[in-house]
């Protein structure tokens, strides 16, 4: 079984398509984040796997469960991270803790002090005097604490700073693993994802780009550089070049093929060039050249 398993999702606002047969799904124990342009359906996933919001057509199931009538009993294995971390902003961290522990007969407090030692938050430090940051990271706290199963995380690192995001995300990949956790989660900050997520799902507007694991996709997908002869000529995107940036005669080629494919193709096209290298890629560097700039 599935932790998740998304079947031809379709969504519309009002008249406009969000997407259309969509389908997923995500291993238990595993890790999947799900990456997109502003738009693309990220949140709109999230709402739909949560209850929050029905589609158009299709289904979501969590444990086997629709996600439109989960029991009580699968709801307590769900955890869930919404954008904007809302929070009793009089208390402090002891007090909200004491608060939530009353609420879940597995509450397992722990992990929410040793979030709260890494991140170095005050025991009588009022959420109110917090940045949105160290919010975010009370919130997923609590959330660890109620052990579920199965995390989903709308935006988790929003408002950290690079040093505090690295300590929080190793952090939770180490318990995420050591605990047998799934977790399904969005970041608008790629970065994190790469060093994160054993899966990857990639959106565009209407369609799926990418589904794999992201070990597969970041050796699969390449990018090559080089230099045209013929700064006139063209590179056109077809079924070999998924994408190109072309300025002048500097080419930037993104691409499944391999770089023997690449180059007979070019050599076929009459295009001359020098100086073709293949460059390592980050995953936003893939992100951005399987989806394009703009």
């Amino acid at each position: 079984m599935y932790a998740i398993e998304c079947k031809n999702l379709t969504h519309y606002y009002g008249k406009k398509l969000v997407y259309e047969n969509l389908s997923f799904h995500v291993g238990e124990g595993s890790i999947l984040g799900l990456l997109g342009k502003n738009g693309a359906g990220k949140s709109t996933t999230i709402n739909i796997l949560n209850g929050f919001l029905q589609p158009h057509s299709g289904n979501c199931y969590i444990y086997g469960e629709d996600s439109q009538h989960l029991t009580p009993a699968n709801k307590a294995r769900i955890g869930f991270l919404i954008e904007g971390h809302i929070q009793y902003a009089f208390m402090n961290i002891t007090q909200i803790e004491k608060f939530y522990s009353g609420m879940y007969p597995n509450w397992k407090r722990e992990p929410y002090w040793e979030l709260m030692a890494k991140l170095k938050v005050q025991p009588l430090q009022k959420i109110s005097t917090m940045s949105c940051g160290q919010r975010s990271q009370v919130a997923l706290g609590l959330i660890l604490a109620q052990d579920p199963d199965l995390l989903i995380l709308d935006d988790f690192s929003m408002g950290l700073d690079p040093g505090y995001r690295r300590l929080f995300i190793d952090y939770l990949r180490e318990y995420a693993k050591a605990e047998k956790k799934t977790i399904f989660t969005t970041s608008h900050i790629i970065q994190d994802m790469e060093r994160l997520i054993d899966d990857v799902l990639i959106m565009d507007y209407n369609r799926i780009l990418a589904q794999q694991p992201i070990s597969e996709f970041m050796k699969n997908f390449k990018q090559f550089r080089f230099t045209l002869d013929n700064p006139q000529a063209v590179i056109p995107k077809n079924e070999l070049i998924w994408n190109v940036e072309q300025i002048h005669d500097k080419v930037e080629c993104y691409t499944y093929a391999s770089e023997e494919n690449l180059k007979q193709y070019l050599s076929g096209s009459q295009i001359n060039y020098t100086g073709f290298t293949e460059v390592t890629m980050s995953l936003e560097d893939a992100f951005i050249g399987l989806t394009g700039k703009y």
